[in-house]
């Protein structure tokens, strides 16, 4: 499966590095088409303003996170509040507020040994450090901190959510017990729910976690996340499991395969589109939420999204800094997307969310 979605990767990197080449291919078309009158001026003439409208749409969407980029550009983050104008371009740009973010960040040397046709390949990893930075700056930001407790409550959501919803969404989907009905009703009930939590709920809940002891671990609100994701997740990789024909399963119990080995080389591989959506969505879970984060962890813990927040000050805030964080917390956001995109489509298509 992990060959799979790799191989995937590698033609979604390989079709945009061609996308360049396909464009002048279909200009060149197209200006030899309306010399010989293969071509309607009139569909180029259309096409034209389709694709401006689109770029236009598309300018619109993303104008937003370039001028936070503007900011995080500018010395003091007065793009954000300027009263001199809009400019599109930064005056003094400048990317100290990128080496504040960044500094201190260290990245420790090590080995890798691989083992190939019997022989050992020992690869050495320099190692990275931007301490050297913050002799510039007033100290260096707490972003590494932050970043590595992001991680550490990220993947154990992804490992709980997934070690939860795999075998329910497949018992809920090839299997008929007792309740099953009732028990799809309450995923149902819960996917609607999710995790909103009123006041009450939020006092409720941080007294729990204080009566046994976890209001400050990471583990703990890594559970938390990982069972507000379970139902939204299990019904969604519920339904795309009914897509896949039972003659494979029948097929297999023929042959005398175990359940546990229908699942694991038959189910999961044909489900690999909807567990990389469920596989995003847990791990955004536990990335970017952050009312139950700030309730629940002290300073030391803080992830990347109460981090950010702390950024904002009473009467000030330094706009450049708390842009630069911002955009480099959603990069890895963005990354994962670009990596799952057409898993995640082809998931919440497959799924029925689609539209």
């Amino acid at each position: 499966m992990s060959d799979g979605i790799l191989g995937g990767f590698a033609d979604d990197v390989r079709h945009a590095l061609g996308a360049p080449g396909r464009t002048l291919e279909s200009v060149r078309y197209t200006v030899v088409g309306l010399r010989t009158g293969e071509v309607s001026p009139r569909l180029v003439a259309a096409k034209l303003l389709a694709t401006a409208f689109a770029l236009l749409m598309v300018g619109a969407l993303l104008f937003p996170i370039y001028w936070i980029f503007l900011a995080s550009l500018s010395g003091s983050g007065g793009s954000l509040y300027s009263s001199s104008g809009i400019h599109l371009l930064p005056k003094k740009p400048s990317f100290d507020a990128y080496l504040w973010v960044l500094g201190g960040m260290e990245i420790p040397s090590y080995t890798v040994a691989i083992h190939l046709f019997g022989t050992e390949i020992a690869l050495h990893t320099p190692g990275v450090s931007t301490t050297v930075n913050c002799a510039r700056f007033d100290g260096c930001s707490e972003f590494p901190l932050f970043l590595w407790n992001s991680f550490t409550v990220a993947v154990p959501t992804v490992i709980l959510t997934m070690a939860i919803v795999i075998p329910a969404a497949y018992a809920l989907s090839r299997r008929k017990f007792l309740f099953r009905s009732k028990v799809l009703y309450l995923y149902v009930l819960f996917t609607q729910i999710g995790g909103g939590l009123g006041v009450a709920a939020l006092i409720a809940l941080y007294a729990t976690f204080v009566q046994f002891g976890l209001d400050n671990s990471k583990l703990a609100l890594a559970a938390y996340y990982a069972a507000t994701a379970v139902p939204f997740n299990t019904w969604l990789l519920k339904t795309y499991m009914d897509n896949i024909p039972t003659s494979y399963e029948e097929a297999a119990m023929m042959d005398g395969a175990p359940s546990w080995r229908i699942v694991w080389e038959i189910i999961i591989p044909l489900s690999k589109a909807g567990l990389a959506t469920v596989l995003v969505f847990s791990f955004l879970t536990g990335w970017t939420e952050f009312i139950v984060a700030q309730l629940l962890l002290s300073t030391s813990k803080y992830t990347l999204p109460v981090g950010l927040y702390s950024l904002v000050g009473q009467y000030s805030t330094p706009w450049a800094r708390f842009s630069a964080f911002a955009l480099t917390f959603a990069t890895p956001i963005v990354l994962v997307y670009l990596f799952a995109q057409r898993y995640i489509e082809s998931g919440l298509s497959f799924g029925g969310m689609e539209g």
